[in-house]
């Protein structure tokens, strides 16, 4: 191409443009306003476009061996939760006690050994819960728990190859380079030691810097509820008296939401649109004081005898109340009550909003919904687990044990055990050995192929599949050496332990506004590049970069894991660098010998 012969600012056009690229999604990503698999698919089709990726290799990530071993990972990662393994070994969690640092090294101790060998969003969704149960119980305030159940979560995945997906994708990077990649317990000596000088500084030191925010978990007091329902009473002759409720709804111009009917002696939660009001009938009506003026004008109905009621009145044998916090891919994301349909399309009634541990008191059709939002909803009991599912929300109650069904766990545990052993003993690669067990556990029974398909986090997989053919243009395109020559240049003619350390942090930084997949797959090629520079070994480079990568801890948006606990723990933005930034300096002070020590520059 003519634009590889000139020089601007002395880089080629092709790193000229896959640098703008580059910058482009940094900004998106640190933006948010587009979700970050739609922001890499972007990416890829612009990098496709200006010729950075061949057009017929465009799509080739999304069968690379990291993209499948990621999916097959939350796959087997869901069979391990529905066999009820994982329900037992957080049963033991009720021995803690109410001492706030028993229950932070128990509850972090446990995540982080979880999250070494499955999903940690998956370990998340099942301990997050019993965080706030905890808390609950021992009169602690959640933020307290939650935040070091999310960085122990993300500590897990240093302990081996299928932890997270940056192991993953930085062992795929190593067997390009060298020929061989690194195998399931490459990343425990490294990992184990970085883990545990974590686990320890949380439970010791950490928990101590997490400002202790006003409990969002009990319902009673964060959502106030009461101040929104009313009793509405349709008087005898009502011009809409035996109409249903369809008919009020069109009559209306005000927002309100009925939750609640009492005709006679019978009381129903969430009467069905079509059920007639009959004189004498009170309406439980959700509606602030101004809405509430408009629907009375409009329908002629009355205020009833008890002005307001609590959250005991939404509840009955069929429908249930209950807490869920919004996921950072759920489909509920940018939209609102109104714009979802969330009744008529889920059977949801959405009674409260809170964000960072405060009640939103505007109007719930209106507001729109973002990660790590607390959601009061009104749910038929019997749909709970697939409504919210399906809506791509978690449940904050505390759901009871899976009763222990011995032959499931002993079989989950058996598939998970012998695919980890295959790959350990190099008998077969591990995107082979865990689709493999992905398979058997569907075949015994464990997962439905509903569950299958659910369990895969679709926008990470977009994600990697999108990233990883732009990490190989950076890296062909020579934009990786440029930028490894600029780490060479400040470290001057220092020991290869100052480029080492320099990689780490700016991975780590990185990590922190992009996703840690994504951190992976464009600091990977740069490692490559110090090393060959070097003329070192590319495995300590490797490592630095997969251990950065993992260590998002300065902000909400860096993980998942940090961005599900913000609400239920009312954090703000800037309450996680307070952890955070001195639990990123002991990683690195710990990190850094470590990888000398077991991966020498010389190889």
């Amino acid at each position: 191409m003519a634009g590889d012969e000139i020089l601007i600012f002395g880089m080629t056009g092709d790193q000229v443009m896959i640098f703008g690229v580059l910058l482009l999604a940094l900004i998106f990503f640190v933006w948010g306003r587009w979700r970050y698999d739609i922001v890499s698919l972007l990416v890829l089709l612009t990098a496709a476009i200006v010729g950075l990726v061949p057009w017929d290799q465009a799509f080739l990530g999304f069968g690379h061996p990291a993209v499948i071993t990621v999916a097959a990972v939350l796959v087997a990662s869901r069979g391990l939760l529905n066999s009820g393994v994982i329900d037992v070994m957080a049963g033991w969690l009720s021995r803690a006690g109410d001492s706030p640092t028993r229950q932070v090294a128990s509850l972090t101790g446990l995540i982080t050994l979880l999250s070494g060998f499955m999903n940690n969003v998956g370990a998340m969704a099942l301990l997050l819960p019993v965080g706030v149960r905890m808390a609950i119980k021992s009169g602690n305030s959640p933020s307290i728990l939650l935040m070091p159940l999310a960085f122990g979560s993300l500590l897990g995945g240093l302990l081996t190859l299928i932890g997270t997906p940056p192991n993953i994708i930085i062992a795929t990077f190593r067997a390009e380079s060298v020929g061989e990649p690194f195998s399931m317990f490459d990343f425990t000596p490294v990992g184990l030691g970085v883990a545990v000088a974590g686990w320890l500084f949380i439970s010791m030191i950490g928990w101590r810097l997490v400002p202790a925010r006003r409990s969002p978990s009990s319902k009673e007091r964060l959502f106030e509820i009461e101040n929104y329902l009313t009793e509405v009473l349709v008087p005898e002759r009502a011009k809409l008296a035996g109409k249903t409720l369809q008919e009020v709804r069109e009559v209306s111009k005000a927002e309100f939401q009925v939750l609640g009917l009492q005709s006679g002696e019978m009381k129903i939660a969430s009467p069905s649109i079509f059920h007639p009001l009959m004189p004498g009938d009170i309406l439980l009506v959700e509606s602030d004081a101004d809405e509430l003026k408009i629907f009375l004008d409009d329908t002629g109905f009355k205020l009833g005898e008890e002005k307001k009621l609590g959250e005991e009145a939404l509840s009955s044998e069929d429908m249930d109340i209950v807490e869920a916090v919004v996921k950072t891919d759920s489909r509920l994301i940018g939209r609102t009550a109104r714009s979802v349909n969330m009744r008529w399309r889920y059977g949801v009634n959405l009674v409260g909003v809170a964000r960072h541990g405060v009640q939103l008191h505007k109007r719930l059709g209106r507001v729109r919904f973002q990660p790590g939002d607390v959601l009061l909803i009104q749910v038929p009991r019997e749909v709970l687990p697939e409504v919210l599912s399906t809506m791509g929300c978690l449940p904050l109650a505390e759901r009871g044990l899976r009763l222990a069904h011995t032959r499931r766990i002993v079989l989950s545990v058996a598939i998970f055990g012998s695919a980890i052993l295959a790959v350990a003993a190099g008998l077969l690669p591990v995107q082979i050995a865990v689709v493999l067990a992905a398979v058997a556990m569907v075949m015994g029974g464990i997962l439905n192929l509903r569950e299958v398909y659910t369990s895969i986090d679709w926008p990470v997989i977009i994600l990697l599949g999108a990233m990883i053919p732009v990490g190989r243009a950076l890296e062909t395109t020579g934009g990786a050496g440029l930028i490894a020559e600029s780490i060479l240049a400040v470290s001057g003619n220092y020991t290869p332990v100052v480029s080492l350390a320099m990689l780490l942090v700016i991975t780590m930084f990185l990590s922190d506004i992009v996703n840690n997949a994504a951190a992976a797959v464009l600091m990977a090629p740069i490692g490559l590049g110090v090393a060959q520079f070097m003329n070192l070994s590319p495995d300590p480079f490797l490592m630095a970069v997969a251990i950065g990568a993992s260590c998002a801890f300065l902000t909400p948006i860096g993980h998942q894991s940090n961005t599900l606990v913000m609400g239920p723990g009312g954090y703000q933005f800037g309450d996680y660098w307070r952890m955070g930034l001195p639990m990123e300096m002991v990683i690195a002070v710990v990190s850094i010998p470590l990888i000398v020590l077991v991966w020498p520059f010389s190889g």
